[in-house]
């Protein structure tokens, strides 16, 4: 990364976004936090210390995202390493999902994600600043859930937009890659940890039979936004304990 990066990360009050702030916070970097939960970023900020920003936004708001970027320009300078991570779920049954709730999804894992991507790129282009993106895809890129049908379509977009957006960006030395986390454990997943029966068939597709830690995905996402990944673009890594190269329950 370039002198001193400015690094945003989005749902980054907790869980594996501030995981990712902590991480890249290691390499020097300057750290703005951005989340819908006003009082949990201010608080996230407050924790990782030195001159991070914590800033309230919905990013299922293009208003919203483009005052996020004006204010960190204005108060920090262009950004130059995005961690696209905020994201919703909304488990319904496939025949009771309303238009509105999976709409709901899309706007902020698909949508968000590249409106964001695409107003840390204007600004790194105009200022001739070369930078890195991670988007945070999931293994239901891939494999299916039933009843989080348009967190699955989000993902599989998501994959599909970092490949063409790391195509568009080459040419200006913007890379932009995507991490797929399996089975996390995050406020996302706390149902399934309360629940014996979920938890068992979560180790069963599991070849390393436990969750991961939100630290193991922001150490991935730290890699991929430093130089030591400086050839990489156009990719999602699996960050899933082995279940994707799974064809049985084990």
């Amino acid at each position: 990364m370039s002198e001193r990066a400015i690094a945003l990360i989005t749902g980054g009050a907790q869980g594996i976004g501030y995981a990712c702030a902590e991480a890249i916070a290691e390499s020097g970097a300057r750290i703005i936090l951005a989340d819908i939960n006003a009082d949990g970023v201010a608080a996230a900020a407050e924790k990782l210390g030195g001159d991070t920003l914590g800033i309230a936004c919905d990013m299922a708001d293009p208003e919203q995202i483009s005052a996020l970027f004006d204010k960190i320009e204005a108060d920090a300078g262009v950004v130059n390493t995005l961690v696209n991570n905020a994201g919703i779920a909304a488990p319904c049954d496939f025949l009771e999902v309303s238009l509105e709730q999976f709409k709901s999804v899309i706007d902020v894992n698909l949508i968000g994600t590249f409106f964001a991507l695409q107003r840390a790129a204007k600004s790194m282009v105009a200022a001739q600043i070369e930078g890195s993106v991670v988007n945070m895809s999931s293994i239901n890129a891939v494999v299916a859930i039933p009843a989080i049908a348009a967190y699955c379509a989000s993902k599989g977009g998501v994959m599909q937009l970092t490949k063409s957006s790391s195509l568009a960006l080459a040419p200006h030395g913007i890379r932009v890659n995507a991490v797929g986390p399996g089975s996390i454990d995050t406020a996302m997943m706390a149902g399934v940890n309360a629940n014996p029966d979920a938890m068992k068939m979560v180790m069963s597709r599991t070849p390393m039979k436990r969750v991961g830690g939100p630290r193991e995905i922001g150490d991935v996402v730290a890699f991929l936004v430093s130089d030591k990944a400086s050839y990489i673009t156009g990719e999602t890594i699996y960050v899933d304990g082995g279940r994707l190269g799974m064809n049985y329950v084990c």
